[in-house]
């Protein structure tokens, strides 16, 4: 038996998916992670949530494939991405808790930096744009409110990082303090195109050096872990967006996935660096051999957030499943628009103070025509994403979108989709992506897998049966409420 271990440490959850070398799923074990709202707009996780979960379901998922530790080949691990950790070097223990990449509170200080005029630099090194979503003004406001911390950094007792950082830190017993570049690029202090640390912005936020991890290629030796009773190589790491992109095949200019999970984030593989005119990112999509490939992306705060807001917070269905349900039973009669801008709008928007809206309702409205307007408002977000990326990245003009996440299961949301899109829509065989991703780097390097696109099959494909005309009208609907909401 030889297995490659994905370790996915993501928003909600923690999974550890064993794939064996043909990159088929053996086994899964997933932990829930509990969420933390300290003041309206703030998110968090316990630090040693994460790491506790991780252990767990690595340990349980080589039990439950029945494997030893001389059958695991390699770990890859992929993480939510932009989330933010500061930790004591010689303990490994977080000084606060991680502040989530939905979090909020270091919007006055973008706002700032947006006034003094920073965006063009941010945008011109990193790719990305001064918002609250980005780790670096996370890590900034630890450093100035946690008692203690800053003067902790600069005597280099410190490290920051995102969560697959952490992760490796704390699976190597802190022998290893490294990311990769899909996770660096998403700080806003990685200059993508000179593949480096950028001083200007470290000075900028007032970050001392020391804080920050060594910066590898995504398919490369980070170190090992005793965590599974032997010495276990960790061989690959991703931001979770980069890894679903890998995970689906889309290794080639003008491929394009989109994962729909709590939020919904499309990359469109451009190879060189593409800057965007219409508020989309440019973003790492992969790093191997030391050579850097590009990707537009576009950002989409609430997906299957919205699906968990009708479940939890207007209690009118209990499983996520049955929106697609009742969607298909809701009178079409009925134009009801949801704009889930529960904490502002992501791309193309970028409106942090936007706030969710719902228009349209009437006397008939109800619990059906609530949940098709919940999952109608994804398809739309994307629609919005393609839309802005055909006009930055003409070599996009009949792209297929890959899909994957946990939206992506309802045919009812995936036929919409495409309806709207105009475009075919894939389904992949294995859902999974991410992780499936995760894997595929570690078996790149360990010499496993081939470093092409071999392991992706597909279960289904939607193509469009709505006309041009109606699907047009539709997202003028859409357009016309969003305006309505926007505050900047």
């Amino acid at each position: 038996m030889t297995l490659l271990l994905a370790l996915d440490q993501g928003t909600t959850s923690t999974r550890a998916i064993a794939f064996d070398r043909s990159l088929r799923p053996v086994a899964t074990m997933q932990r829930e992670l509990p969420q933390h709202f300290p003041a309206p707009g703030w998110v968090e996780h316990e630090p040693e949530d994460i790491a506790s979960h991780a252990e767990e379901v690595l340990r349980a998922v080589v039990a439950k494939a029945g494997a030893r530790p001389a059958d695991i080949a390699g770990i890859g691990i992929t993480n939510q991405r932009e989330t933010t950790l500061l930790w004591d070097r010689a303990t490994g223990r977080a000084l606060h808790r991680a502040i989530v990449w939905q979090d909020r509170r270091t919007e006055e200080t973008c706002a700032r930096l947006r006034e003094a005029g920073q965006a063009e630099l941010m945008a011109a090194r990193t790719g990305l744009l001064p918002d609250p979503y980005f780790s670096a003004t996370k890590l900034a406001w630890l450093l100035d409110t946690v008692p203690g911390a800053r003067e902790a950094a600069e005597a280099g007792r410190l490290c920051f990082g995102t969560v697959d950082s952490f992760l490796l830190f704390r699976l190597t017993g802190g022998a290893v303090h490294a990311t990769d570049a899909t996770n660096a690029s998403r700080t806003l202090l990685y200059d993508i195109h000179r593949g480096r640390w950028d001083d200007e912005l470290l000075d900028l936020f007032r970050i001392p050096r020391s804080l920050l991890p060594e910066v590898r290629d995504c398919a490369a030796h980070f170190g090992t872990t005793k965590l599974l009773g032997g010495e276990t190589p960790i061989l690959g790491m991703a931001g979770d967006q980069q890894a679903a992109t890998l995970g689906q095949g889309c290794l080639s200019p003008g491929m394009m996935k989109s994962t729909y999970g709590t939020g919904c984030f499309a990359l469109l593989v451009t190879g060189e660096a593409v800057r965007s005119s219409h508020r989309l990112l440019t973003t790492v999509a992969w790093q191997m051999g030391g050579q850097r490939t590009y990707a537009l992306e576009g950002s989409i705060f609430v997906a299957g957030a919205a699906v968990q807001w009708l479940r939890d917070g207007l209690c009118i269905i209990s499983e996520a499943r049955q929106a697609g349900e009742w969607a298909a039973q809701a009178d079409p009669a009925q134009r009801v628009i949801m704009v889930p801008g529960f904490v502002g709008l992501g791309a193309p928007w970028w409106d942090s103070g936007a706030r969710g809206a719902i228009f349209g309702l009437t006397r008939a409205a109800g619990r059906a025509e609530l949940c098709r307007a919940a999952l109608e408002s994804v398809a739309f977000q994307t629609r919005d994403l393609m839309d802005a990326m055909r006009a930055d990245w003409p070599g996009m003009a009949n792209t297929v979108l890959r899909v994957d996440g946990g939206m992506s299961a309802s045919d009812w949301t995936m036929q919409f989709l495409a309806d709207l899109l105009g475009a075919p829509v894939d389904r992949p065989a294995t859902q999974e992506t991410t992780a499936l991703g995760a894997a595929w780097l570690a078996g790149v390097q360990a010499g496993l897998v081939a470093p092409d696109a071999s392991h992706w099959r597909l279960e289904h494909r939607f193509t469009p049966a709505m006309s041009r005309r109606d699907a047009d009208e539709r997202h003028a609907e859409w357009r016309d409420a969003v305006r309505r909401t926007l505050t900047a």
